[in-house]
């Protein structure tokens, strides 16, 4: 299956650079129907360039800071410890309560 996701620049990059391969998304309905082999078309949503990666991995945890604490930080593009405030700038408490934190492991494909 394949799906398509909206990036913010710097996380576009670190995939791209691959820095990063460990996309973080809520656990939401769309989210759910992700499954390892899958392909995911990512669009930066600043130069509207596209990337595609393949789902090796899916990592469900109910929150964010226990994503962060279960790998090294750098597999997510971040070099900043306090990872947990980043993820509020994306989605609500609520929603983070309601459908805990998805770690996507991918692969790039070139």
């Amino acid at each position: 299956m394949k799906h398509k996701m909206r990036l913010v620049n710097f996380a576009f990059n670190a995939i791209k650079n691959e820095e990063k391969d460990i996309e973080l998304r809520l656990n939401d309905e769309k989210r759910q129907l992700i499954n390892i082999g899958d392909t995911i078309i990512f669009t930066n949503i600043d130069t509207q360039e596209e990337l595609k990666v393949m789902v090796t991995n899916l990592y469900k945890y109910n929150t964010f800071e226990e994503l962060f604490n279960a790998f090294d930080i750098k597999r997510f593009g971040c070099n900043d410890t306090d990872t947990s405030s980043i993820m509020d700038e994306f989605y609500t408490k609520e929603e983070q309560e309601k459908y805990g934190a998805l770690g996507i492991e991918i692969k790039l494909l070139k």
